[in-house]
């Protein structure tokens, strides 16, 4: 657990399946998460891996005032990522995925607060040199909360896509 004021990053289990659901055939959330809306069925065969240790993504609830509100995931990124994107793989470099699946919550901050322990996290229990993400180029407000957190815009991917990397100190 990690825990910080009234937020608080859980390690997900088997009982937040529905919640998964839930975000994940939201169309306002799937704008800008690349994601296909999931059935229980999907959602259980790509996240019950993941909750059981058993997958190299380590999946993450974000609770706030102890309610869920979204997902955070961080994981090592692979030999195609190194490869897409650049870099030596003499490097550690880790990614992450997020998103607050309660609209009502989105433009409060809470996405710069969550993705900010979780780099506090991988920073003090990996050892990495950075940490990348994928953004649509379309995401503005994302994209904003990433160069609040630290990231800077590295490279283009294609049309939709650009890499943001944000660098331990």
């Amino acid at each position: 657990m990690i825990i910080n004021g009234e937020m608080l990053l859980r390690r997900m289990t088997d009982k937040d399946y529905y919640l998964m659901v839930k975000w994940l055939n939201d169309p306002n959330v799937l704008e800008f998460y690349e994601e296909t809306p999931l059935c229980l069925d999907d959602v259980i065969v790509k996240f019950g891996p993941r909750i059981e240790g058993k997958h190299y993504v380590t999946p993450f609830i974000v609770e706030y005032i102890n309610e869920p509100i979204g997902y955070i995931q961080y994981y090592k990124i692979t030999n195609t990522d190194y490869n897409l994107y650049g870099y030596s793989q003499v490097e550690n470099i880790f990614g992450i995925d997020q998103f607050i699946g309660e609209q009502y919550l989105w433009g409060r901050g809470l996405g710069k607060s969550m993705i900010v322990m979780m780099l506090d996290y991988i920073g003090k229990n990996e050892n990495i040199s950075r940490v990348v993400l994928e953004v649509k180029n379309s995401n503005y407000r994302a994209i904003h909360c990433y160069k609040k957190c630290g990231f800077k815009k590295v490279k283009k991917l294609d049309n939709e896509l650009c890499l943001m990397e944000w660098i331990k100190q």
